[in-house]
């Protein structure tokens, strides 16, 4: 088995007596695309930065295939960590054509078969003489890609690359840029606010809020198995109904939900996402009869109907106290306003988090 190619431990960063970054640790392997998810301003471009060496940390030791680059005593400057970096400014040198942009810095017989190989692979050998000014976002994007890599890092590190991208282009150039990073073996920490990019890109996601990684793990784990309410809510829409424990279970409208564990008398939050929301039709003021997988129906009156393309998006005011749900349904689902429906839970998506935790998160 592979030794990692980063190993970060316990990194501390303050500014002004604020931990910016916040005892963060984390290893990427060779090969392997790291995304450090989360919110602007929570700590994931500066412990990028870090890194890469052009910020010092307060505390904490970074480790590159084996050898310590920097920790309390040592600190190697960038140029030496063989570290390559991606930003949302490409950066290319306006007065250099594409081949001596991604050539530029290389010395030795064989850069012009590098250079060669790399504008190869992501597709750009036909501007091998143009200049950025006559290239498209899509393909100075690119020619970024191909320099970043010249060098040969072990180690890539990107901050928001693709998103002055077109998103009509970005999925195609974060695939193709995904495949060129992984034939060349380089380990990947990719910084983005962007779930959806996380989930398309990472092999694990690193999750960061208010400077500390709150959930580290592969996609599927993070998004089905999130540790607290502001977790779930980050990577899609939520519905949230109050409970309160009593013996392990909470009452609700919608029947009882399990909170082993959680001690008599805690009030919590049941969260649910709409795609997991199960719609039936009135029967003359019933609905549908309760389930194990399920629950027990609750009422609600349908108050706005939107076509979203692949689905549908549902909003109901229910009986019990009035509250907003939203329901999404895959297709066409546009039932009319003052519709009386019946809404169940599915009980093997929903997550139940004690209230005080998930507000203090």
């Amino acid at each position: 088995m592979s030794s990692p190619r980063l190993e970060v431990s316990h990194i501390v960063k303050a500014f002004g007596g604020r931990r910016v970054v916040d005892d963060v640790s984390l290893t990427v392997m060779p090969g392997q695309v790291t995304c450090l998810l989360g919110p602007s301003g929570c700590g994931k471009s500066t412990t990028l930065r870090i890194i890469a060496g052009v910020e010092r940390q307060d505390t904490g030791q970074i480790i590159v295939d084996g050898d310590v680059v920097c920790d309390g005593r040592r600190h190697l400057p960038p140029e030496a960590r063989n570290i390559g970096l991606m930003f949302q400014d490409f950066a290319l040198f306006p007065h250099l054509t594409v081949a001596q942009n991604v050539a530029f810095g290389l010395k030795g017989r064989k850069v012009t078969d590098r250079v060669h190989d790399l504008l190869g692979k992501v597709g750009m050998s036909s501007h091998i003489d143009d200049y950025p000014h006559q290239l498209s976002g899509g393909e100075q994007q690119r020619v970024a890609l191909a320099r970043a890599l010249a060098p040969k890092p072990r180690i890539m590190l990107m901050d928001e690359p693709f998103s002055g991208l077109d998103d009509r282009l970005r999925d195609d150039i974060r695939d193709e840029t995904l495949a060129v990073l992984k034939d060349e073996g380089t380990a990947v920490l990719l910084v983005t606010h962007e779930p959806g990019e996380a989930m398309r890109m990472a092999d694990e996601i690193a999750l960061m809020r208010d400077g500390r990684i709150v959930q580290r793990g592969a996609p599927y784990n993070v998004y089905n198995a999130p540790v607290d309410l502001n977790t779930a809510a980050f990577f899609s829409d939520i519905n949230i109904i109050k409970g309160k424990v009593h013996g392990a279970l909470t009452r609700t409208p919608f029947g009882e939900f399990l909170a082993p564990g959680v001690p008599d008398d805690t009030e919590v939050d049941i969260v649910i996402r709409p795609q997991h929301i199960k719609i039936d039709l009135d029967r003359g003021g019933r609905g549908p009869n309760p389930t194990p997988e399920d629950g027990v129906a609750a009422r609600g009156v349908v108050q706005r109907a939107r076509f979203m393309g692949a689905s549908s998006l549902v909003e109901f005011r229910m009986d019990y106290d009035s509250s907003i749900l939203r329901a999404i349904v895959p297709s066409v689902f546009l039932p009319k306003p003052e519709m009386p429906m019946w809404l169940m839970i599915r009980r093997d998506k929903c997550f139940v988090f004690p209230r005080a935790t998930a507000e203090n998160a």
